[in-house]
């Protein structure tokens, strides 16, 4: 572009491409709504004012511009779509960008899994910045296809659209000056990148020790007191309302007392149905205004703030210079998108998506065959969920609804014949991972409270963050028949009872992602949901729940293919003392 070309716009003296007109615009800067028109020329905002002409007019009638919306913290393969598919259901809700950790694709794919997300984010209206996928594997207890070291990742760091080191799970890592982490963190310091933390329950000296490697953020704040010492260290907060995970409600009395300048949204793990549903990152906005956040406030938590965190100096602003990525609202404070535009070009109105996109992974597209074939499993036969025990008791993974946080409970054992068995009428299920990118035949064994099925099983190929074949059950032919239904497909979700299968989510692209759009994957997630009901499970996101129960990173309790994880102590622990 000719900057001499925006200077004649920005001054009148030739017709801009486009006047948004009759419209307020929401400056994030001084918190006024200010009655001037917002011109536009090649992609960029030039001027806010009255009297310029333009190729084009779009009047207004009095709705508000505010900038485009940016997720700053989130997983792709968590809403099972394609970037593609993603963008199409995400863009008319205001999202213009998000920043993805793609490190579950990493996890299955190693760097060509990065590489997939960064291709195939290009060519669409939506920036689709990359966080470089900083523990692959997330622990030593847990095992991916493949490991990736600073060596790995450093020739990514100065691709286009990667903007710095993604959430640094390994926490002990970094408090033993482990020199894998650390170079890691020092390379991307080093290239002006941002290193993303996650740091649930760290405080104090070792909080301390953390940020002074240069760990800038956090998402994993549950508490109020969470959020305030990260903020007084002076690392930024990004606040999390997902789908299996929600904060906001807890951490609100911080960004109403405080109006903190270092505070975002994202959404972290959000599921296709919960983005159908609900939205995006304008439902977080709508629910914390709801929750008594000044709307302004609201809105610079999902604009200007991520915008400055993360260094994307033209955007987060509707101001001169910066690129031309807004929304219109017709009320601030409700906070319904009417109309989306991307780089200076109207991408969707009235909650619809106004640009064409090909067919969501479709047949013969080159990037569909990224990850297909990925589930490499032995056969699980039902002598490998044989858990053999004794009376006493036994170490059980309690599950909270809405937590992705696991209790270590112990509670007697459920034994029949010298075996430890699931006791559905006590509402303890058999839990079961299986390896399943080298066909090693490792399983890893435990028990699980608070899903609540009182019959059957539900296998995914969905696990954080190794994503090996998870399955929980209460009847041991069950979990085989719902893992080989699952492996059949080339991976995703199956529920089983009574050896007949009941419903599936073909999952093909890394066992992560659907090849559908995203209104059928969530019908198809919420019939599933329906029949777990039925089953007797009370939790709103099981499959999601259930994914979270190998992620051995967040505490008390996990379990991985190589065994029952203590995350507290960091280590392998046995079912049995």
């Amino acid at each position: 572009m000719g900057l001499a070309q925006r200077v004649a716009a920005a001054r009148g003296e030739r017709p801009a491409d486009l006047v948004l007109r009759n419209g307020r615009v929401c400056s994030v800067v001084t918190g006024e709504l200010l009655r001037q028109d917002v011109v536009i020329h090649e992609g960029h905002v030039v001027a806010l004012g009255d009297g310029y002409g333009a190729a084009q007019v779009h009047d207004l009638d009095g709705a508000v511009v505010v900038p485009g919306l940016i997720d700053a913290h989130m997983h792709l393969e968590s809403t099972m779509l394609g970037l593609a598919e993603f963008a199409r259901v995400v863009v008319p809700h205001g999202t213009t960008g998000v920043v993805l950790d793609p490190h579950e694709f990493a996890n299955v794919l190693g760097v060509d899994g990065i590489r997939h997300v960064l291709r195939s984010g290009r060519g669409l209206p939506l920036d689709a910045f990359v966080m470089l996928s900083s523990c692959v594997p997330a622990s030593e207890f847990e095992s991916p296809r493949a490991r990736l070291g600073a060596a790995d990742l450093l020739p990514l760091l100065d691709e286009e659209g990667v903007l710095g080191l993604a959430e640094v799970m390994d926490m002990g890592g970094v408090l033993a000056a482990d020199e894998g982490v650390l170079a890691k963190i020092r390379a991307t310091r080093e290239r002006g990148g941002r290193v993303d933390g996650h740091a649930p329950g760290l405080s104090g000296p070792d909080l301390c020790a953390y940020a002074a490697c240069g760990i800038m953020s956090d998402h994993e704040c549950t508490t109020a007191d969470e959020a305030r010492e990260r903020l007084r260290l002076g690392m930024w907060l990004l606040v999390r309302e997902g789908s299996a995970a929600r904060n906001l409600d807890a951490l609100l009395p911080v960004l109403r007392d405080w109006r903190p300048s270092r505070a975002c949204f994202c959404t972290d793990d959000c599921d296709p149905g919960d983005l159908v549903e609900h939205g995006h990152i304008d439902a977080i906005v709508r629910r914390a205004i709801a929750g008594g956040l000044e709307p302004i406030d609201a809105v610079r938590c999902a604009t200007l703030h991520p915008a400055q965190y993360f260094g994307l100096r033209d955007r987060g602003l509707v101001a001169p210079g910066h690129r031309a990525d807004l929304c219109v609202v017709d009320d601030l404070a409700e906070f319904r998108v009417r109309a989306v535009y991307k780089d200076g070009a109207r991408v969707a109105e009235a909650g619809r998506p106004t640009f064409s996109l090909p067919a969501p992974a479709g047949a013969g597209d080159a990037a569909a065959d990224v990850g297909h074939g990925s589930v490499r499993c032995a056969p699980l036969l039902r002598e490998d969920l044989r858990i053999p025990g004794r009376s006493g008791t036994v170490s059980v993974i309690g599950v909270s609804d809405g937590e992705i946080v696991t209790a270590h409970r112990r509670e007697p054992a459920p034994l029949r014949g010298g075996e430890l068995v699931a006791d559905p009428g006590r509402g303890l299920l058999k839990l079961a991972v299986v390896e399943r990118h080298h066909a090693t035949g490792r399983v890893g064994l435990g028990l699980v409270r608070g899903f609540g099925l009182r019959a059957g099983a539900l296998a995914s190929t969905v696990a954080h963050d190794s994503h090996n074949l998870v399955i929980v059950g209460a009847d041991d032919d069950d979990m085989c028949g719902a893992a080989e239904a699952v492996v059949r497909q080339g991976g995703g979700l199956a529920v089983v009872d009574g050896g007949r299968v009941l419903a599936t989510v073909a999952l093909p692209v890394a066992g992560l992602v659907s090849m559908q759009p995203a209104a059928e994957v969530a019908d198809q997630l919420r019939r599933l949901d329906r029949i777990l009901a039925g089953l007797g499970c009370a939790l709103r996101r099981p499959c999601m729940t259930l994914s979270f129960l190998c992620l051995s990173v967040i505490p008390e309790l996990k379990l991985t293919d190589r065994g029952l994880v203590d995350v507290v102590a960091r280590r392998l622990v046995p079912l049995q003392p």
